[in-house]
């Protein structure tokens, strides 16, 4: 007869073997073993998801433990990512911050600092800003456009493509903000709240067209420095 007890054990069993297959050194291994414990969520998982997160080296993998982790209820996972975000492991920030993204819960929002939309790496930067522009409230969103503004200019292509496209996410309450921030003194702000405007306009122009067209119009308002690239290569 199988007792509840042999049952529990079982049951542990799983959840061991489950977690154990996530540290394994093949990442197709790891692949599975996070697609297996977003088919059959558990509460027991959340920890390990949320601890392997920080530390996996394979894109793939990572975006897969994302996806298990939306697969559990925010009640359990949004508050042990919110602990994540204060880590000290940048990888650990970033992927919280993207899981949390994906979660969309916005009693997340009061986590998002200006200290973390300013963070020192641009990949948690990033995923701050992708979290902000999903997780801000209505009646915040011109206060999140001052803070982003702040970040114009920074970084290389990727990442200042990142702050445009959150940017622009934030509609109508961007404008003021960038409007003002295309008559700055630094040229890479300049250049960059320029391009970032043309794309609210037109959000099927390209970036690189975008900073092309931004440059044109610098040089074109006689601004000086208007003929500098805006981005780093």
């Amino acid at each position: 007869m199988i007792t509840s007890t042999d049952t529990e054990t079982d049951m542990n069993t799983d959840t061991t073997r489950a977690l154990r297959a996530l540290e394994h050194d093949a990442a197709s291994v790891r692949l599975r073993a996070a697609l297996a414990v977003g088919t059959s969520p558990d509460p027991a998982y959340v920890g390990g998801l949320v601890r392997r997160c920080a530390v996996e080296p394979d894109f793939s993998v990572r975006e897969m433990l994302t996806w298990a982790l939306t697969r559990h209820p925010a009640s359990m996972t949004v508050p042990l990512l919110l602990g994540e975000v204060r880590s000290p492991g940048a990888q650990a920030r970033s992927q919280a911050l993207h899981t949390l993204s994906k979660i969309g819960d916005r009693r997340a929002w009061p986590a998002i600092t200006p200290a973390l939309l300013a963070d020192a790496d641009d990949e948690v930067a990033r995923s701050a800003w992708r979290a902000a522009v999903v997780l801000v409230p209505e009646d915040a969103q011109h206060e999140l456009a001052v803070v982003l503004a702040t970040q114009l200019g920074r970084g290389g292509r990727e990442t200042q493509l990142s702050l445009s496209r959150a940017l622009v996410a934030l509609g109508e309450a961007v404008l003021p903000t960038l409007t003002a921030a295309t008559t700055d003194l630094d040229p890479r702000v300049r250049t960059h709240a320029l391009a970032t405007e043309r794309l609210w306009h037109d959000p099927d122009a390209g970036f690189e067209s975008a900073i092309e067209e931004a440059k044109r119009t610098a040089a074109l308002d006689g601004a000086p420095g208007g003929t500098t690239d805006g981005v780093d290569r």
